[in-house]
């Protein structure tokens, strides 16, 4: 199994804390093993196991915890002594008002530590952030990046063999039990069912999936380009579908909430300021794209980029892309005093596309570090502009 360290590095300092441990991920990304390795953990420093309360509310023996009220009286009723006990409560959007069951047990309790995963964001609705009021921190877990895909599957990370099986079928650390790519893809169909289902067309209580599968499709074949609602509407009425505005961006902010695709917002590199407008989508992760996807080798580029994206988040940065007055710059990756700059090809295969990735940081004159991302082995760098090969990259630390 592989430890995920970048998350337990970060959650390790709160095992012992009060504030309320919230992992949010996409279904299937590796919520509950991450909560079994902070068991693990909590054991190897000798706590028992009889203070140690998991539950999982996708196992049918806990469904009749799903009542809020049986849920509180079952973890009292589990709470003996004085001692710390360690709640897990796994999957717990399950639970109608369960949000009102962490904040009684903490104003109710205080010898326990409680963590709780999700895999939609309900978990990060305005409702929870009022009744716990800033007695919780957040992990946002994500699919594997490329170099965990690389030390699970023991697969040689410097092949671009297996960056490209990476970039096509994704990280969802279950779909590399399987290799031949029938399987894979049932698996992923398999997923993405079940967070259509159950976190989309249940909440929203959709009747056209046709038409919503056809905007998945559009949002999916354009991940990384200038979002325009107007182009969406115009190539639903060509499918012979029409859509009010409205009732798009309904339908965006589900996929959103279901953690299926991320919004990224423009940074005004000049203004200096968060722009509204002209925002992005990507994918959470590759595989699911590739299941929904028309065309794979057209989309190899935005592929590729939305890879970086990916893993950017992971590292723990805010992502932004970057408006200039002249044009804009794939990525504005920000954490707390740390910036960077970042342009993502897919290949510099000559000067004109070489002028234009480069070219891209003309008229930026800050401090700031800028990357050129590409798969090209040979060092490019110039101007004081780093060229990277985007699997080197991956690979660092």
């Amino acid at each position: 199994m592989l430890k995920r360290e970048v998350y337990l590095s970060r959650i390790r300092g709160f095992y012992d804390s009060d504030l309320v441990k919230i992992l949010v991920g996409i279904r299937r990304c590796g919520k509950s093993v991450i909560l079994n390795q902070i068991v693990d953990e909590i054991k190897e420093k000798g706590v028992e196991e009889n203070h140690i309360i998991y539950i999982n509310f996708e196992l049918i023996e806990y469904e009749e915890l799903q009542n809020y009220k049986k849920l509180n009286k079952y973890i009292k009723d589990n709470i003996k002594d004085n001692k710390m006990y360690y709640i897990f409560l796994d999957e717990i959007q399950r639970v109608d008002k369960f949000e009102t069951v962490v904040n009684s047990l903490r104003a109710s309790l205080k010898n326990i530590s409680i963590f709780i995963t999700g895999s939609n964001s309900k978990l990060l609705s305005n409702e929870l952030s009022t009744v716990l009021s800033g007695r919780y921190v957040l992990f946002n877990i994500y699919p594997l990046i490329y170099k965990e895909f690389t030390e699970l599957t023991k697969k040689y990370a410097k092949s671009e063999e297996t960056f490209w099986d990476f970039v096509k079928w994704g990280g969802l650390p279950n779909r590399t039990q399987f290799t031949d790519e029938n399987n894979i893809k049932d698996y992923l169909h398999s997923v993405f069912d079940s967070i259509i289902l159950r976190d989309v067309v249940e909440r929203l209580g959709l009747k056209d999936i046709v038409l919503f599968n056809l905007l998945l499709q559009y949002v999916v074949d354009t991940t990384g380009r200038e979002f325009s609602a107007e182009n969406i509407i115009k190539y639903l009425k060509s499918e012979g579908k029409s859509i009010s505005t409205e009732t798009l961006y309904v339908y965006l902010d589900a996929l959103c909430k279901a953690l299926i695709i991320k919004k990224i917002y423009r940074y005004d590199v000049h203004g200096k300021a968060i722009l509204k407008t002209l925002n992005k989508y990507y994918m959470t992760d590759l595989g699911i794209a590739q299941i929904k996807n028309n065309n794979f080798e057209i989309n190899k580029c935005f592929a590729i980029e939305n890879v970086v994206y990916n893993e950017l988040l992971e590292r723990g940065y805010d992502v932004y892309i970057g408006k200039t007055k002249k044009g804009e710059i794939d990525f504005i990756a920000t954490k707390t005093d740390e910036k960077a700059y970042f342009q993502v090809a897919y290949s510099l295969e000559n000067e004109s596309v070489i002028e234009r990735e480069f070219g891209a940081y003309n008229g930026i004159n800050d401090d700031v570090p800028k990357y050129v991302l590409s798969l090209d082995k040979k060092d490019l760098s110039r101007n004081g502009i780093i060229h990277k090969n985007i699997i080197d990259w991956l690979l660092e630390k």
